[in-house]
């Protein structure tokens, strides 16, 4: 084995594990930490390590799903805060615990680092609580959702020319397609496009709300394999955003995607796997422009977001999906997308390899 063919980071960082619940519309009987318990172990049996040999956690999640202040720290039931651990915590998708605990080992205070989100949508309106995400003097008042939202950026994309509604159709149903063959998946198989939700998006255009968990384990150089067969080495990764005011923004481009991926060296070399963050079809358009994909490249073989999406947990899920593909010698240079916010503002892009076979 050789390494990863290119390293432009002080330390080589890689995916060693990754694991995730079945992702289900409702989990009522279930707490926080009863859904995140069984996947920290899973995650931690693939590679072997206890978690007091983790030197540094890092959590993902949203209080405005859980309804209550904190409510991140109840997981730390689950993952065993005692002796004391080292630990942090981001409001927002897992994908950017990730980044932490990647920058927090690179620094040199760990060379191994947990990461777990979790989202539990189904006990409110998904939609309504997203609102909250928006400029707070002129567009929350308005209560536009997530939705409607999406839909205005998708009737831009038609208005320009760059798709329509029965390329939409086609992006869902390859997604659903795909996800037959991934047990974690919400939806699977043929699912119909169903009426408009908001025009021009229908049913199947976009994600199904749901409860999930996901959880990785980073590791350093040799360490990394060591716990792993084939490392899925995390060769750049970079996360941009948008201006927040959404009539500031091209809703058809996503420039902060294309500047995090130049960041991350995406365009230095071809990739055969990609996993994007789209949780909406229409938004799958955006990313494949902004990334320069080509037919070739395996996007989302998962699924992606279409077929499960779990709040703070689906843009690590995509991380994780990528390297999984890497430690299973189905793919050798993949990148994985995450995003947040409405139309997609916020981006992050990581970039992952397996050791040159």
């Amino acid at each position: 084995m050789t390494g990863p063919r290119t390293s432009r980071y002080a330390r080589d960082v890689a995916v060693v594990a990754f694991a995730q619940s079945d992702h289900l519309r409702r989990t009522d009987e279930l707490s926080e930490v009863e859904m995140v318990m069984p996947v920290l172990h899973q995650v931690l049996a693939a590679t072997g390590l206890k978690a007091g040999e983790i030197g540094f956690t890092c959590s993902g999640s949203s209080d405005y799903l859980a309804g209550r202040a904190f409510s991140f720290t109840m997981t730390l039931d689950g993952v065993g805060a005692w002796p004391p651990i080292s630990e942090s915590h981001v409001e927002m998708d897992g994908a950017w615990a990730l980044y932490e605990a990647w920058v927090k080992i690179q620094t040199g205070e760990a060379d191994t680092a947990l990461v777990y989100s979790h989202g539990k949508s189904s006990p409110g309106s998904v939609r309504d609580v997203l609102t909250r995400q928006l400029d707070p003097y002129y567009l929350a008042p308005l209560w536009p959702d997530s939705v409607a939202l999406a839909a205005l950026q998708a009737q831009a994309l038609v208005d320009a020319g760059e798709t329509d509604e029965p390329a939409l159709a086609a992006i869902a149903a390859r997604s659903r397609a795909d996800a037959a063959a991934n047990p974690h998946a919400q939806l699977r198989g043929a699912v119909p496009q169903g009426d408009y939700q908001v025009r021009p998006l229908r049913t199947g255009d976009c994600p199904p709300v749901g409860d999930g968990v996901a959880a990785v384990i980073l590791a350093a150089g040799d360490l990394a394999r060591q716990l792993c067969e084939r490392p899925a080495w995390i060769t750049g990764i970079d996360h941009r955003i948008e201006a927040h005011g959404l009539g500031l923004r091209d809703l058809t481009d996503s420039p902060s995607t294309r500047t995090a991926a130049r960041h991350a060296g995406l365009f230095d070399a071809p990739v055969d796997t990609a996993e994007l963050h789209a949780p909406f079809s229409s938004q799958e358009v955006v990313l494949r422009k902004a990334l320069g994909l080509g037919d070739t490249v395996a996007v989302n073989p998962s699924g992606g977001a279409l077929a499960a999406n779990p709040m703070m947990a689906a843009g690590l899920i995509r991380i994780g999906e990528a390297a999984a593909r890497i430690h299973r010698g189905a793919s050798d240079r993949a990148v994985a997308h995450a995003t947040s916010g409405p139309c997609l503002q916020q981006n992050l892009v990581a970039v992952l390899e397996g050791d040159t076979r």
